[in-house]
């Protein structure tokens, strides 16, 4: 059976951002109700009084006795906006029910158990769905929707058509997968160290050595040879001279 909350608003004049602005000013929490052909109209809540009814329960799958100006009528939560950074109730939608008209809503799906796979395999349980649409009387929403997932070994899962809802159609895809157990994922080897250094290969020699000298002279630290009709370079002994010839004696 589906949880009931009871809850008091207020008929709201001023609509728009800015009267809705006013309201949260003063601490409150503006509010819309809508649905069988009435027009949408705008109430105000007292923000504590809704926190504290929506605590602990699941707000869209939830009966709201809503009560305007001493009028009750039966609701559910369609939406709730929240501020971005400070998680504060900015607004509600209320969506009037009739009880004998069957509804469209989400309810949410709990997994229960530790399947096999994960206990004796060590797979990982992946939850792929986690409510689906029915529709049913409002006096017959379940309060939550549970599935025995302990028999799932690794490989297998558990599709929409394996849940069995009392007084309830369900309207998602039968063939979709509520969950499935994957294989532990494989552990990275480690890199041992000096490997890569070893893997990096030498730097291969383009000039090929000339006779008589051996690999590696003329790297690092060897004196370039000039070009041709260069200067010796700076601190280079120079190229020695050859002794002029001896004049001949007359």
């Amino acid at each position: 059976m589906a949880q009931k909350v009871a809850l008091k608003a207020e008929r709201r004049v001023a609509g728009g951002k800015g009267g809705a602005r006013q309201v949260r000013l003063q601490g409150k929490v503006p509010a819309v109700v809508y649905g069988h052909g009435r027009a949408p109209e705008s109430l105000t809540l007292s923000l504590g009084e809704l926190e504290k009814a929506l605590t602990g329960i699941v707000a869209q799958s939830t009966l709201i006795d809503l009560t305007v100006d001493g009028n009750t009528i039966k609701t559910l939560i369609r939406e709730i906006q929240r501020h971005p950074v400070r998680s504060k109730i900015i607004h509600v939608d209320f969506y009037e029910i009739h009880a004998d008209e069957k509804i469209t809503l989400a309810v949410p799906v709990y997994l229960e158990g530790t399947p096999d796979g994960v206990k004796n395999g060590g797979g990982v349980l992946d939850q792929v769905l986690r409510e689906i649409q029915i529709q049913v009387l409002p006096a017959d929403i379940p309060e939550r929707v549970s599935i025995d997932v302990s028999a799932l070994i690794i490989g297998h899962s558990l599709h929409v058509r394996d849940l069995k809802i009392d007084r309830a159609t369900i309207i998602t895809d039968p063939d979709a997968t509520l969950c499935t157990v994957v294989p532990p994922r494989a552990e990275e080897v480690a890199a041992v160290p000096g490997a890569e250094a070893a893997a990096v290969a030498e730097p291969e020699l383009i000039r090929k050595p000339k006779e008589g000298e051996e690999e590696g002279e003329g790297e690092e630290g060897a004196t370039p040879a000039p070009a041709k009709g260069a200067a010796p370079a700076k601190g280079a002994p120079a190229k020695a001279e050859k002794p002029e010839k001896e004049k001949k004696e007359k």
